[in-house]
């Protein structure tokens, strides 16, 4: 039996919660919630599901080994405690990605040279040789945290941060995160329960995300590789068998998936990472306005975007909102319209009062979540009619 260890999942601000119930939906072990981080237990096939499936996760770290350290001295001697040969061959090659929150070490830079030294030095003393820094592509990525005097040396299981997914190849403008995507499609109760549209498409990511939910694919099989495929402990073997289970699970979606957007250029670049992503079955994306289209299917509609903002288009704004709001009252009954904006201030031209409102961050600027429930027929009669 493969034992269990600790591992450390990381998070956007917001989604949290949503991550703490993925894992516990693919069973790990000792769930705990943290700030933009959810720490859980599980073995070797587990860290290997949780890379493929998590949608969520930006990272997931394997921590290895703390120790107290106030100066560069004791930094230095805490990183020599690990055994570095069980991990890495003097041929191979390996980076330090450091994160500092200390008043004992001002820069993060210094922490990760003072490492490598330390790494260094343990295999020229054993050996006579050293393995050497690749920034691109490493054999073994190394994330040293330190909080204030608490030191902590992890494994990163994952290489690229998992938002690189693999399907999406054209990007345009100003592309969303796709992890930031699926936590918002979350967020906003999608699962593939009804028909669903992203109005503003761009390069298709809230499509591709909402397909791979409504039809349970895991979100990293596209994914060209893992930092833990270089580790010594590699098992091809096992990580076959977890992809087999995980793509047995996948299950069939009975409603449509459609996107639209004004730009021929867009709508060209989404159909294109739908391909990539095995979803045309699924996905259909066509060249229209919002504003000039209506609701074209019976039934609940689930309604996802993300419309530009001043930092991104050359758009006016007070118009641009308005016209979402007109839109949706006029021509979009049925339908719960969500979308992800960073103009706070443009939300009060949209002319109506959203039923949630999410504070979220899209890159580095504080964002809103907003929900929008338009009704089939007045709201009145909705509420008369017993649930």
């Amino acid at each position: 039996m493969e034992e269990n260890f600790k591992m450390i999942a990381k998070c956007f601000f917001g989604f949290e919660e949503i991550l703490e119930n993925e894992l516990r939906a693919l069973g790990a072990q000792d769930v705990e919630k943290g700030v933009r981080m959810v720490s859980f237990k599980g073995d070797k096939g587990f860290m290997y599901k949780a890379n493929l499936s998590l949608r969520t996760a930006l990272k997931v770290l394997k921590p290895i080994y703390s120790f107290r350290a106030n100066n560069e001295q004791a930094l230095y001697k805490g990183v020599s405690g690990v055994n570095w040969s069980k991990l890495l061959n003097a041929n191979q090659t390996f980076v330090i990605d450091a994160t500092v929150h200390s008043t004992y070490f001002n820069h993060s830079e210094f922490v990760s040279q003072k490492c490598k030294d330390a790494i260094v030095d343990q295999f020229r003393e054993r050996t006579g040789q050293r393995p050497s820094i690749d920034k691109a592509f490493p054999d073994l990525r190394i994330n040293v945290h330190i909080d204030k005097d608490q030191v902590s040396i992890a494994l990163d299981t994952s290489g690229n941060s998992l938002h690189q997914r693999g399907y999406r190849t054209a990007t345009n403008i100003a592309p969303i995160n796709e992890v930031l995507a699926a936590g918002i499609l979350l967020l906003s109760g999608w699962e593939g329960q009804s028909h669903f549209l992203d109005p503003m498409c761009g390069s298709g990511t809230f499509l591709a995300e909402a397909a791979m939910i409504a039809c349970n694919i895991p979100a990293n099989i596209n994914r060209k590789e893992f930092a833990f495929e270089k580790w010594k402990d590699w098992d091809n073997d096992l990580f076959d068998q977890i992809v087999n289970s995980l793509m047995k699970k996948t299950k069939e979606f009975h409603y449509t998936i459609k996107g639209f957007d004004k730009a021929p250029s867009a709508v060209n670049k989404a159909k294109d990472n739908i391909r990539n992503a095995n979803l045309e079955d699924y996905v259909t994306i066509q060249e229209d306005n919002f504003f000039d289209t209506e609701k074209a299917v019976e039934g609940k509609l689930h309604m996802v975007f993300n419309p530009p903002y001043d930092e991104r288009l050359d758009i006016h704004m007070e118009e641009f909102y308005k016209n979402i709001g007109d839109t949706l009252k006029k021509s979009y009954p049925g339908t719960n319209a969500w979308f992800i904006t960073a103009n706070l201030e443009a939300l009060k031209f949209v002319g109506l009062k959203p039923s949630r409102k999410i504070k979220l961050f899209n890159a580095s600027l504080e964002a809103r979540l907003v929900k929008y429930e338009m009704y089939e027929g007045s709201k009145r009669t909705k509420f008369q009619v017993s649930e």
